[in-house]
């Protein structure tokens, strides 16, 4: 038998088509920004960080270098404001989260790329 939980997120959130990705993949998510009446598109392009959660209220995070100052920011995956997201490259990471990654600079900060 369901939860009362599940049966909600099950029958009232919307499901986004969004491709499979995971920790160390590069990334773009196009989503919409509301200034008073007006709708615009915006991009945010990084590394995917951690996958936190399951099912409908999965959530990942991506950080970018911004200059030399480095912004993460947190989407939830069924995020209703999202348009698309664009896999740019797939990375070779161990492990899931990869917090490390704050800490390096330069030719460190570099993730090996997955070619198929």
């Amino acid at each position: 038998m369901e939860s009362i939980l599940d049966f909600v997120q099950n029958e009232f959130i919307n499901k986004n088509d969004i491709p499979e990705f995971s920790s160390g993949d590069t990334i773009t998510v196009y989503y919409q920004i509301r200034e008073g009446q007006k709708v615009r598109t915006q991009f945010f392009k990084g590394v995917v960080i951690q996958i936190k959660g399951k099912g409908a209220t999965k959530t990942f995070t991506l950080r970018k270098m911004s200059g030399t100052i480095g912004v993460e920011r947190i989407f939830p995956l069924n995020l209703p404001g999202i348009e698309k997201i664009e896999v740019n490259k797939k990375g070779k990471v161990r492990r899931s989260r990869i917090y490390y990654f704050k800490e390096l600079r330069g030719k460190k900060a570099r993730i090996k790329e997955v070619i198929n």
